[in-house]
């Protein structure tokens, strides 16, 4: 199949003259490391100062990659990129939950947002954090096989609970639920409960879906464990495959504490695992279902080259294809024209407190190579596609 990616009118048909210059000087900045070195330094400062910052952040960086403030205030964005066939996850992404009326709001607004999916056809999934709903260092000693006091077990009941609340939630309302994957030294813990979640809902088809991060080079063992399970057991596994949002961290996190580093050798090495994963996952489908959560042109053109040796449709419900927001909508747009399933990731929550989450989105895309470079080179295409 032909590599359909670079129709620069489709992706950017949504977006007026004045938001396409914006993108294309936001992703200028991002292309320098210092300046966005010097960018979050700056930002955290005036945030930490209460500085009158958030109009300027709302009008540059926050409104192209975010959908609004509120659920409400997403609604806009919704309805005009569905307008498209492209689809959206509501993602409160407000970040470092550590107690139990933070962890109990998160619940009640991911039951909030299950309405929405039910409700809306442009909404197809709920999604939450593990640690959004439970303490970061309770999943790691969980993960590392400790003894919980009697104070800690209460409070894991009560992490259990929320999970079982959202996920019996999303059952009953027929409508599928994504949940993250986080740093690997809390994951172990995610994953045993969601499996837990998947076993007891996931009978007749994927209401539940974990996340794979394939940027770990034993994650592929994982998936063919937990699928062997799943038959064993007669449940479906519903799975989001990413590569990975917390590379520098594990490898740092490996090299301070003297074990190997989770994270593959090289970036050809995550490219080849993440390979392996779709094709094995689209081979197994109705076994397995799967959201292909990727800015990469490579493995998308795969995953359809493969749903066309297998005749699956491309509007096949077994499968969906995610990206962020803000980001790579040459994938997405041209991926809705030809109507495959497309979901765009629609962080929202108050400016000040998306702000950790914007400036992981800046960091991650000065390192990632080759990512910013093939946004500019597409917003300078159609720059000059509309100037002619």
């Amino acid at each position: 199949m032909e590599n359909f990616f670079d129709n620069t009118e489709i992706a950017f048909k949504l977006k007026s003259d004045s938001e396409l210059e914006r993108a294309y000087f936001l992703f200028k900045m991002i292309a320098h490391q210092p300046l966005v070195r010097i960018g979050t330094a700056v930002t955290n400062f005036a945030i930490k100062a209460h500085l009158p910052v958030e109009g300027l952040i709302r009008a540059t960086v926050f409104d192209h990659f975010c959908g609004g403030v509120s659920e409400l205030d997403c609604m806009k964005t919704v309805d005009a990129i569905h307008t498209a066939g492209v689809s959206s996850v509501l993602d409160y992404s407000v970040e470092g939950n550590e107690n139990d009326e933070e962890f109990d709001a998160v619940v009640a607004r991911t039951l909030k947002i299950l309405d929405l999916v039910k409700e809306k056809q442009a909404i197809p999934f709920a999604v939450f954090k593990p640690t959004a709903v439970g303490r970061f260092d309770l999943y790691v000693k969980i993960g590392e096989g400790k003894t919980l006091d009697k104070e800690e077990q209460q409070e894991w009941d009560r992490v259990c609970l929320r999970y079982e609340t959202i996920c019996n939630k999303a059952y009953e309302l027929d409508v599928a639920l994504l949940i993250d994957a986080e740093e690997s030294w809390m994951q172990d813990a995610a994953d045993e409960i969601v499996e837990q979640m998947m076993k007891k809902y996931n009978r007749n088809k994927a209401i539940v879906f974990n996340t794979l991060q394939l940027y770990r080079w034993n994650r592929m063992d994982y998936l063919k464990g937990l699928h062997q399970r799943a038959k064993e057991d007669g449940f479906v596994v519903g799975m989001k495959l990413v590569r990975g949002a917390y590379m520098e961290k594990e490898n740092d996190r490996a090299e301070e504490n003297g074990y190997p580093t989770p994270i593959c050798e090289s970036k050809k090495a995550t490219d080849d695992n993440y390979n392996t994963a779709v094709g094995y996952m689209l081979d197994h489908i109705g076994e397995l279902e799967l959201f292909l959560g990727s800015h990469n042109e490579e493995s998308t053109m795969l995953a359809l080259n493969i749903m066309k040796e297998k005749n699956l449709a491309v509007n096949d419900s077994r499968i969906w294809f995610g990206q962020l927001y803000g980001m790579s909508d040459h994938i997405s747009y041209n991926l809705a024209n030809r109507n495959y399933n497309v979901a765009k990731y629609l962080p929202f929550g108050p400016v000040r407190d998306v702000m950790p989450y914007l400036i992981r989105r800046a960091e991650e895309n000065t390192s990632v190579a080759g990512q910013t470079t093939r946004e500019l080179s597409l917003l300078s295409q159609e720059r000059k596609r509309r100037k002619l």
